[in-house]
Order: C-alpha cells, then sequence, then structure tokens
C-alpha cells in the first residue's frame, strides 16, 4: 500500500508543525490523533520520517544551513512557505551531494526501499528471498494471479521458492524488461540508459515490450536489455551478485568504472581525472568502508587520492 500525495503533505506539514513548536503536548496528541484516524496517515507518517532520516541533512555539506535557515523562517512563514524555503536553500546550497540522494523521495510511496550504503534482505509471502542493494526501491504485487516485484531503482537480488510457487513464476518489472523467474536466484540491476540481468542459479526469461518472442537465460550468463533490445555480455568487467556478500569483485574492469560503482555506496563525488579513467583493476574489495577501500588503490595503481572534503574525492596520476 503507498500512501496518496494528500497523505504524504498532511504527514510534512504535522512534522514542521511540531518542529515549530518545540514540547507542545496538545499539538503532538493532535498529531497522535491523525495518525491513528487512517492506516494511510500512520503509512505516510513513518515513510516522511524514514526519509528525513535517510536524508540526514545535518552530515551533508551546506544543507546544516539550509535546515538553520528553515527552523528560524518557521516562526514567521507560512507552512508551505517553509517547505519551499527549505526545498530552494537545500538544492543550492548541496545540489552536487543531494542530487545522487533524491532517489530516496520513491520511499515515501515504496514498499521497500534501502538508503546509500544500506543493503536489506525480506521475505516475501510466497517464501522467496529478495535482496535491496544501495539506493533501491521496490513495490510489491502479490495478488492470487501473479508474484510481482516492481523495481523502481536500484539494484535487487531474487532467491525464488522451491519448488515453484504453484507453477507461477517470479515477476521482476523494470523500465525496460519484464523477467520471469521460475527457479533459482538472479540479479536485476536498473540503470539510467539500461537494465542488467544475472543469473546465478537456474534460469529466467526476458520479454521486452513489443516483442512476442522470450529470451531464456541460463546459469552463469549476464545479460543488458535497452531500447534497442538484449544482448549477452561475454565478458562482465564484475561479478554482479557479490554485493549481497558485501562485496565488489572486479575483473579487468576500468577504474572510472569502479569508482562508478563504489560511489553508489557514499556520499559526495568520487571521480578520477581523464589520464587515468581507463587503468584496469581486478581484485575482491570489501564494501563495509568504501573509503578505506580507496586507501588501497595507491597500492596497485599508480594513483594518488586528492581529497577536499569528506565528501570530495578525486583520484589523480601520480606527479
Amino acid at each position: 500500500m503507498a500512501p496518496s500525495s494528500k497523505a504524504v503533505k498532511q504527514a510534512i506539514h504535522w512534522m514542521l508543525s511540531l518542529r515549530e513548536s518545540g514540547n507542545d503536548l496538545a499539538l503532538s496528541q493532535q498529531c497522535e490523533r491523525w495518525r491513528s484516524a487512517e492506516p494511510e496517515h500512520e503509512l505516510a507518517w513513518q515513510r516522511v520520517t524514514r526519509l528525513h532520516q535517510d536524508f540526514d541533512l545535518r552530515a551533508i555539506p551546506g544543507a546544516g544551513v539550509a535546515l538553520q535557515t528553515l527552523e528560524t523562517s518557521q516562526r514567521r512563514l507560512h507552512r508551505r512557505q517553509a517547505l519551499k524555503l527549505l526545498g530552494g536553500v537545500a538544492m543550492v546550497g548541496s545540489a552536487s551531494w543531494l542530487a545522487k540522494d533524491l532517489d530516496s523521495v520513491s520511499a515515501w510511496a515504496s514498499d521497500y526501499a534501502t538508503a546509500t550504503g544500506e543493503r536489506r534482505s525480506v521475505r516475501l509471502p510466497d517464501g522467496s528471498l529478495l535482496q535491496l542493494n544501495t539506493r533501491s526501491a521496490v513495490d510489491l504485487a502479490f495478488t492470487g494471479q501473479q508474484r510481482m516485484v516492481r523495481l523502481k531503482h536500484g539494484e535487487l537480488m531474487l532467491t525464488c521458492s522451491d519448488p515453484p510457487y504453484q507453477g507461477r513464476p517470479l515477476l521482476v518489472q523494470t523500465r525496460d524488461v519484464l523477467v520471469e523467474g521460475f527457479e533459482g536466484r538472479f540479479v536485476v540491476r536498473q540503470d539510467v540508459d539500461c537494465t542488467r540481468v544475472s543469473v546465478s542459479q537456474g534460469r529466467v526469461a526476458l520479454h521486452q515490450p513489443g516483442i512476442g518472442e522470450l529470451q531464456w537465460i541460463g546459469s552463469g550468463q549476464d545479460w543488458r536489455v535497452d531500447a534497442l533490445g538484449a544482448r549477452r555480455l561475454e565478458q562482465p568487467d564484475m561479478d554482479a551478485a557479490a554485493w549481497a556478500e558485501g562485496l565488489i569483485v572486479t575483473r579487468d574492469m576500468r577504474l572510472a568504472d569502479f569508482l562508478a560503482q563504489v560511489s553508489r555506496y557514499r556520499h559526495g563525488y568520487l571521480g578520477c581525472s581523464e589520464d587515468i579513467a581507463d587503468l584496469r583493476l581486478s581484485g575482491v574489495f570489501r564494501l563495509e568502508d568504501p573509503d578505506q577501500l580507496l586507501q588501497l588503490l595507491p597500492q596497485t595503481l599508480p594513483v594518488q587520492l586528492r581529497q577536499r572534503t569528506r565528501w570530495w574525492i578525486r583520484l589523480e596520476r601520480v606527479a
């Protein structure tokens, strides 16, 4: 169940009112009555609260000014104006940091979601295991006729129930393709320009809108699906399922592509100069501390880390 936009807006206004009032017992009781009046109200409140925690504005450069400005301005501005002020100041002062986390807004209207660096496991109603990677969000549509997971953004791994649930495939819907899982384990990642599907065990079928034939994928295969069709990746440069074990496993991967993957697990800017972008990297790296992981790179590559702040890191060639 997803809360309506009206309920979400009401939850935001209640949150702002409570922040402005301090410890107003009467207002807190009114908010509690609003939350208990409808299940949708409580759902909207929980998701707005979770979003606030996910953004963690106090940990983002420039956002502290935005938050302080909002708090002082609420005493003289209408709540709607205060909301606009928060959006305007935060986006101007911290746009480059907030841009990567805007997907967390979908947590308001998602059944399950993860924040930056978070991984989560969920047992589905049919017994299948759903695992979400960093910055991911899904909706579930389980009825008597279908089992479907809608991947809104990010990456998931599904381990299908065994045996197949009453003969019905476990469906994963993305922007580009419908994936039908019958058995085993597979990973689906939705990128900006494509969907990637990797099968660890068993088999799945790909169905693209407008294309009648199914594309069957067996164990050990990796595929890319976009507007031009589906094609197999013969030599993938990364183990698609390693993240579920807290790892990045690379095989002759470009440094620029490696940094793009690591950046999914941390806040801020992470990049490299063009003259080292094509350096190649193979190895096993732990994701539990991305910044510590980066400290290992100068030990194997002719690079150095240039760090302006905690949130800005750039790799450059050793002089």
